[in-house]
């Protein structure tokens, strides 16, 4: 049995800022990875996805993307190539291709069981991501047999997918993605439309995440948000790190043929009905980008920048049939694959400590186990900051937790003043001066 200080889950972004910080701390620790560095990079990515934030925030604690193209978007080789180098770079104490079994308590901390062998630690750091597993209906079980059933972690290309229509279920993020490459494949197909955040890519002449960041939207304290729950189930913006810069919504994928309906709520035999409320929720997103484009608008006329960036302006409504499709037989052969995009979840089956909500959620206070001294969280949405499940994330709440993991095992009882893990430096990260 090998004694460390402590263990991390995950060889992901996430944690390997904890990594970092820990180092910095002279804190004896391991990371665990199931597969290789930035694993699900690797094995669980369509292929032409992108990554939605610019490469000017890809940074983490010392080590900052410092290319030619810094407003543009990293494929998928460019982030595994990126989070491998910073292990390389920071020295992390990776083993890889090992699972972890399992993970309970005793008197003295943690021990933690692994394909190989087992692991003694007085705290653990779970980073083992928030998507894992992706969340599938109960009612995908009535489809028929002759309709392929697909996850986004299965999907890899609009070419291996049977020919024919395909219905895509989910319009956050993933789903509006998915939708819009199969259907310029060639193929028809139909977007279920459920809770959604629609989202430009750029505003005022500045990318989103650009407003974003410098409003301090992405800054936003989980301590200082009154319904903290609702914000970490709040899905993902329409976005697409596209070459072009495209603004990717409803309007857009309407406009090239996708046809649009209510979310799935249940199944007759071989038919899908669905929910009457599309024009509902899309008003509510309108709304909601209203309100975001607000904000920024607010912070530009109350910090100076109405005169270097452009107008503000407002986006048309989304537009919706007079009378979307209420069911679909899926008997009739027209689709023929169906893909989930319906969200994700983490998987703590190997986690033996009852620490876990009735969804399956670690339940925390800012990434603090309060149920299991010593067990933290790292990458999950909303974690300490609304930004803290993005690569540039986790650098703060690395920072904050590592404090607080240092803290612990020193055994104190009141907050000190420890040396703190590397602070943002401008010259490393490259951050994007606010008035350019």
């Amino acid at each position: 049995m090998r004694k460390v200080d402590t263990l991390i889950i995950g060889a992901g972004h996430a944690g390997l800022a904890m990594s970092r910080c820990l180092a910095q701390r002279s804190i004896d620790h391991v990371v665990i990875e199931r597969g290789e560095v930035a694993n699900s990079w690797h094995t669980e990515r369509w292929d032409s996805l992108r990554l939605l934030t610019p490469n000017w925030q890809r940074r983490l604690p010392g080590f900052a993307y410092m290319g030619d193209d810094r407003n543009g978007f990293a494929t998928m080789p460019e982030v595994i190539a990126f989070i491998a180098g910073y292990a390389r770079l920071i020295g992390a104490p990776v083993v890889t291709h090992t699972r972890v079994t399992s993970v309970r308590r005793d008197d003295t901390g943690y021990v933690v069981a692994t394909t190989r062998g087992t692991f003694r630690c007085r705290a653990v750091v779970l980073a083992s991501g928030a998507c894992n597993i992706a969340t599938v209906p109960a009612l995908a079980g009535a489809v028929p047999p002759a309709v392929a059933c697909l996850t986004p972690m299965q999907y890899r290309n609009a070419d291996a997918l049977e020919s024919g229509g395909v219905l895509v279920v989910g319009a956050s993020a993933t789903g509006i993605q998915l939708a819009d490459e199969i259907h310029r494949s060639g193929r028809p197909v139909t977007l279920a439309v459920g809770e959604h955040i629609r989202a430009p890519r750029t505003y005022r002449g500045r990318d989103i995440q650009w407003w974003m960041e410098a409003s301090g939207v992405l800054d936003q304290r989980y301590d200082q948000t009154d319904d903290i729950a609702r914000a970490r189930r709040v899905p993902s913006l329409q976005l697409v790190g596209s070459p072009e810069r495209a603004m990717l919504d409803l309007n857009a994928v309407r406009a090239i043929g996708v046809k649009l309906t209510g979310r799935v709520a249940d199944h007759n035999g071989g038919t899908l009905r669905f929910s009457g409320s599309l024009r509902n929720q899309c008003a509510l997103s309108d709304l909601k980008m209203g309100r975001l484009l607000d904000t920024f608008d607010r912070f530009a006329s109350e910090n100076g920048l109405d005169a270097v960036v452009g107008a503000p302006h407002r986006f048309p409504r989304t537009v919706i049939d007079e009378a979307p499709p209420l069911s679909l037989d899926l008997t009739r052969g027209s689709i023929r694959t169906i893909i989930w995009a319906t969200g994700y979840r983490p998987d703590y089956s190997w986690l033996e400590m009852p620490v876990l909500d009735r969804k399956g959620q670690v339940r925390h206070d800012g990434g603090v186990v309060v149920e299991a001294p010593g067990m933290y969280l790292m990458g999950m949405p909303f974690l300490r900051r609304r930004k803290s499940a993005l690569i540039d994330g986790a650098a703060a709440d690395a920072r904050e937790l590592s404090d607080h993991l240092a803290r612990y095992l020193d055994g104190a009882r009141s907050p000190r003043v420890a040396t703190p893990c590397e602070p943002r430096a401008e010259a490393n990260f490259g951050q994007v001066p606010l008035w350019n």
